[in-house]
């Protein structure tokens, strides 16, 4: 069985980015936002693994994939993704204005374009 197929992927995933977060936080020296976000991450891991028999959580989960969930699942990315491009063009556009040089947003928006370039050529080729 894939990894990513297993019921635990997702809440154990959440979980350890939940301690990632709290040892990045009290590095940065924000101890109580860190356990704050490791409690939301632990919070999501439970849903996703005791989410019951809620259709969408299944779908989040891996469990009994379709067709159907998976254009669901490529859709929702597609949305994702433009509303992150779009606030990336437009903080790098505030930025600029405030006569700062747009960083980072002005990389992740280069990255974000390389990226879909990228995926254009080599979906072009394979399909």
């Amino acid at each position: 069985m894939e990894m990513t197929r297993s019921k635990w992927f997702q809440p154990v995933f959440a979980v350890l980015l939940g301690f990632v977060l709290l040892g990045a936080m009290w590095i940065g020296g924000d101890v109580r936002a860190g356990l704050y976000s490791l409690a939301v991450m632990v919070a999501f891991g439970a849903l996703i693994l005791f989410g019951g028999r809620s259709e969408t959580i299944r779908g989040l989960r891996g469990d009994g994939r379709d067709e159907r969930f998976r254009q669901i699942d490529v859709t929702a990315t597609a949305i994702a993704g433009l509303v992150v491009i779009t606030a990336t063009i437009g903080a790098f556009i505030v930025e600029v204005a405030r006569g700062h040089d747009g960083s980072p947003y002005g990389q992740l928006g280069a990255l974000a374009g390389l990226a879909y370039l990228a995926a254009v050529a080599v979906l072009r080729v394979r399909g």
